[in-house]
């Protein structure tokens, strides 16, 4: 918990965590991403343990900084982006970071912060602890509000086959225009769109998917399974077809692109090093139809995501 917000997973176990990071890198997964706030730290201090079977330099290494306001309050007070970037540093272990996001596009009254925090970041860049500068948040339109002024080397953005503004925003041809690298979050709508929940979910302390209503949609949730089992008829001969389909899809189309995936069991490996390649664009329109059919949570879900869990 941040300041009151769950920011983590219940129920995983670090030596499972560093069993997959092993092998997740014997299997050619080398894009790793982070934060400062995912389990308060606790994340990337798990990433800095690897170092002794996983060599640094072949890891493409990304963190954030932005929702711990520290004791300012406000986020990206200079201080506290200086004061996180040297913890995350010291936390994995390393001498730079090799993307560097603003976790969000939340700057204060007439983003009034955003220059002081943009000034650290190209100062962090000028003292080589990182690379390149990212820029993350949940709203395409926000995102594009301030690319501009920030231009930054990539964009993290919410996209999945549901929750899809990113070309209708602009996102796509300003990082196309602009060469840039995008990555994916979310792109399982926190693991829903697998269709594996049978019927309404409960999860423990600090797991932030417990705020999420849709978890505890009946109708919704026999859809997405009613989807999975159309899924895996269609591309059978894949190894996770859901999991296939659901990252190819959003890598159809797109150059420069990534999908983030949360992976914490070493049994997992495997199909996320399969799930890489894009879909033919016939698959992915299939795909797409399908979810935005089924996919939607019911109009009393909605409801309680308005007035809150």
């Amino acid at each position: 918990m941040v300041g009151g917000r769950a920011v983590g997973w219940y129920g995983a176990n670090d030596r499972l965590v560093h069993m997959t990071l092993v092998e997740a890198h014997a299997a050619g997964i080398n894009h790793w991403d982070t934060a400062d706030i995912y389990g308060d730290g606790h994340a990337e201090r798990l990433l800095g343990q690897v170092w002794g079977q996983v060599p640094r330099e072949d890891i493409f290494l990304a963190s954030k900084v932005g929702w711990d306001p520290g004791p300012y309050g406000h986020y990206y007070h200079p201080e506290q982006i200086r004061r996180q970037l040297e913890r995350s540093l010291r936390y994995l272990r390393t001498d730079h970071l090799d993307l560097y996001y603003l976790h969000h596009c939340d700057f204060g009254p007439n983003d009034q912060y955003l220059d002081a925090a943009l000034e650290m970041l190209h100062r962090f860049r000028d003292e080589g602890k990182l690379r390149f500068i990212g820029l993350s948040d949940w709203s395409n339109e926000k995102l594009m509000r301030y690319v501009e002024r920030i231009g930054p080397d990539v964009v993290q953005c919410y996209r999945n086959v549901v929750d899809d503004t990113y070309e209708e925003s602009g996102l796509k041809e300003w990082v196309e225009r602009n060469d840039a690298g995008v990555a994916f979050f979310s792109p399982l709508k926190h693991g829903l769109l697998l269709g594996l929940y049978e019927g309404p979910v409960t999860f423990g302390v600090g797991d932030h998917r417990s705020h999420i209503p849709d978890f505890r949609d009946f109708g919704l949730l026999a859809r997405l399974r009613a989807c999975r089992e159309k899924v895996e008829e269609r591309f059978a001969d894949k190894r996770l077809p859901v999991l296939y389909a659901l990252v190819g899809a959003l890598l159809t189309g797109v150059e420069n692109g990534s999908v983030i995936l949360g992976l914490h069991r070493p049994s997992q490996v495997a199909a996320a090093a399969e799930a890489g390649a894009p879909l033919a664009p016939e698959d992915a329109r299939w795909l797409r139809r399908l979810y935005r059919e089924n996919g939607r949570p019911t109009r009393a879900s909605w409801k309680m995501h308005a007035n809150g869990p």
